[in-house]
């Protein structure tokens, strides 16, 4: 039984692995089979099919969000304290799961598409759900802008944090948690230095930047 299970999850983490770097369309259940080590007939006493992998892999991904977003949701103070929760959670299960994550940002038309994935697509909803309900939140009480359409301003979070997984290296000398406060700090506090915002609101006007040619 131990055996069983070590093996599924040997299955679970290769597929992830090739799913991210080949897309889910590209990727046999061979290259699966061949990547742990055993015939592609004994796959299936593991997973129906392929996309019977997919839904896996991304559940247990989305199950963890949910669950830190709950979590996130509980602690925060304030809107703006939720999405700085929000995006530190995204990172942290992106960096336990990179493999989901980029899976799940990469191949969203496919799961559209699928009716297999339904129940991936009601989790997807879900998450969605949870930060569209802060940022509305933070509109409505003035602390976030209320030109800018909370949707756009959820799909450019979004991206920003997901596709995150193709360039951070966590183990490095930029670990997640200062990714996360540069995200946050970028996404409500934008990016322009301070003392010009200061000059523009003194004198009323922009100051024209140098253009290189």
């Amino acid at each position: 039984m131990v055996e069983t299970q070590s093996r599924r999850a040997q299955i679970l983490a290769s597929a992830a692995e090739l799913f991210a770097r080949k897309g889910v369309g590209a990727t046999t259940v061979r290259e699966i089979a061949d990547s742990v080590g055993v015939l592609s007939g004994s796959l299936y006493h593991h997973f129906e099919s392929k996309d019977a992998i997919v839904d896996e892999v991304l559940g247990d991904y989305l199950d963890a969000l949910r669950a830190r977003y709950a979590e996130a949701v509980a602690r925060g103070t304030n809107a703006a304290d939720c999405v700085r929760q929000l995006v530190l959670a995204s990172l942290e299960v992106a960096e336990q799961q990179p493999f989901a994550t980029a899976i799940y940002q990469n191949e969203l038309h496919y799961l559209r598409e699928q009716p297999r994935f339904k129940q991936v697509q009601t989790a997807a909803a879900a998450v969605q759900k949870t930060w569209l309900a802060v940022i509305e939140a933070g509109v409505a009480n003035g602390e976030f802008r209320s030109d800018i359409e909370p949707r756009v301003f959820y799909r450019l979070i979004r991206d920003a944090l997901w596709l995150s997984v193709r360039w951070h290296r966590p183990n490095g000398d930029y670990p997640t948690t200062t990714l996360a406060e540069d995200v946050t700090s970028v996404f409500l506090d934008g990016y322009t230095a301070r003392r010009k915002s200061a000059a523009r609101s003194r004198t009323g006007s922009t100051p024209k930047r140098a253009v290189k040619r």
